[in-house]
C-alpha cells in the first residue's frame, strides 16, 4: 500500500490519530484528530498549531507548555523511545471556546530509531462531543435577557440548566412602551430541550401587543414542526402596563403559578389552559388581567424550582418559595435569595432546570 493509501485508511478511522517526530514537529494528523482538537484543517506544523492551544514560538518552550499533557507523554516516549500510555485531563480550545475533556494517549514509536512516532487518542469523540455541547451552551446564552431593566421596570433573573444546555427560557423585551416577560419551560432536557427553547424564542411574536394572540400563534408554529405528543411547551407570558398599573398575562400550561406580592401578602396567579403542543391544535388562549400597586413584586418561575428536591426526596415547594418572596424586598433580592436557598434545599444538585424571573413594580 501507498503513503496515500495509508493514510486514506487512517483518516476513516474514528479515533485520533497522529504521527510526530523527535523535534516535536508534527508531519501527520488524521480527520478525526483534527475535527476534535484543531481550529483549521492543518494536516501537519507544530504541536501548537495542531492543537489549537494559542501558544507561539517554537512548541515546548512557553511557560503554559509545562502543563501541555500532550506535550508531556510524548517527550516522555521520545526519551525513553519506547510505548508510553497515559490517561490526561486537559483543557482544548477551538474557535475561541475552551471545553475540559479526558481522553487516554498511546505513543508507539514508528521505527527503531527513535525518529518517528504514532499518536493514538482514544476519546477523540468524545471530546469533539464536549466540544460541541460547549458551543451550544455559549449560544443558548446568547438568547438570555442582557439587561437589569426594561421598559424603566427593573428585573433580575436566574438560570442554571441541570446540563450544560438547558430547556427553559427566560425572555424581558420592550414593546410601545410596555414591558414584557415571557418564561417557558420546554419538555425534555439536554440539547434536544435547547433546540425547542430556540424554537421558542424565534418563534414568539414580539411585534404582537397581545399576548393571547402571540401564545396562540406559537402554537399553530409549534404544530408545524410535527412533534410527536411527547414534546410539548409550558409558557407563561405577562405585559406589565404602567400607565394602567396592569398586568395582562397567558399561562399556557405552566403548573407552576405567578406570584405577585403586595401589601396583602401574596397572590398566587392560575390560569389552566393545555401547554403549547398538539394534543389541542386550535386551542384559543384567552389573555387574563390583574390591577398591581407601585411597590409589588412579579415573580415567573418554573416548576423547576416548587420540584426541587432534597437528599430525602422532599420538594423546596410553593410554600419555601413564597417565604422567600416575603423577605425579599427587590426583584434583584428575591432571585438572589431564592437562589441561595435552593443552592442549600439540594445541596447544589439539581435535578431539573431552574429559572425564574422577578419584576420590580
Amino acid at each position: 500500500m501507498t503513503l496515500n493509501g495509508y493514510k486514506k485508511v487512517l483518516n476513516k478511522l474514528p479515533e485520533g490519530v497522529f504521527v510526530f517526530d523527535d523535534k516535536l514537529r508534527v508531519k501527520f494528523t488524521n480527520v478525526a484528530f483534527r475535527r476534535a482538537f484543531s481550529d483549521t484543517a492543518k494536516k501537519s506544523g507544530t504541536l501548537s498549531q495542531t492543537l489549537a492551544c494559542g501558544e507561539t514560538g517554537k512548541c515546548g518552550e512557553n511557560a503554559n507548555c509545562n502543563y501541555c499533557a500532550f506535550l508531556r507523554v510524548m517527550r516522555l516516549a521520545i526519551a525513553k523511545k519506547s510505548e508510553q500510555t497515559e490517561t490526561v485531563h486537559t483543557s482544548v480550545k477551538r474557535a475561541g471556546h475552551t471545553a475540559q475533556i479526558s481522553f487516554r494517549i498511546r505513543i508507539l514509536p514508528l521505527d527503531t530509531t527513535g525518529k518517528l512516532f504514532l499518536g493514538l487518542i482514544d476519546g477523540t469523540y468524545q471530546a469533539e462531543m464536549e466540544r460541541e455541547m460547549l458551543t451550544a451552551q455559549r449560544m443558548q446564552q446568547r438568547l438570555l435577557p442582557a439587561g437589569k431593566s426594561m421598559g424603566g421596570i427593573p428585573y433580575a433573573y436566574m438560570y442554571i440548566p441541570c446540563f450544560g444546555v438547558g430547556g427553559d427560557l427566560p425572555d424581558v423585551y420592550e414593546l410601545e412602551n410596555q414591558t414584557y416577560g415571557v418564561l417557558a419551560d420546554v419538555s425534555g432536557k439536554g440539547i434536544s430541550a435547547g433546540m425547542l427553547s430556540a424554537f421558542v424564542k424565534a418563534g414568539f411574536d414580539k411585534k404582537q401587543p397581545a399576548l393571547d394572540k402571540a401564545v396562540t400563534a406559537l402554537n399553530v408554529k409549534f404544530n408545524e414542526l410535527n412533534q410527536d405528543e411527547r414534546s410539548y411547551i409550558t409558557v407563561v407570558a405577562v405585559r406589565i402596563d404602567k400607565e394602567e398599573k396592569l398586568l395582562r398575562y397567558v399561562s399556557a400550561g405552566h403548573n407552576a403559578p405567578i406570584l405577585l406580592k403586595n401589601s396583602f401578602g401574596i397572590n398566587e396567579i392560575e390560569s389552566p389552559a393545555p401547554p403549547i403542543s398538539n394534543w389541542r391544535e386550535d386551542f384559543i388562549y384567552q389573555e387574563s388581567i390583574m390591577p398591581y400597586e407601585k411597590g409589588d413584586l412579579l415573580v415567573l418561575l418554573t416548576d423547576g424550582v416548587t420540584e426541587c428536591k432534597n437528599a430525602k426526596g422532599e420538594l423546596f415547594g410553593i410554600e419555601r418559595t413564597e417565604s422567600v418572596l416575603l423577605q425579599s424586598h427587590s426583584a434583584e433580592d428575591f432571585i438572589g435569595k431564592l437562589k441561595t436557598a435552593l443552592t442549600v434545599f439540594s445541596g447544589g444538585k439539581f435535578s431539573d432546570d431552574i429559572t425564574a424571573i422577578a419584576f420590580d413594580l
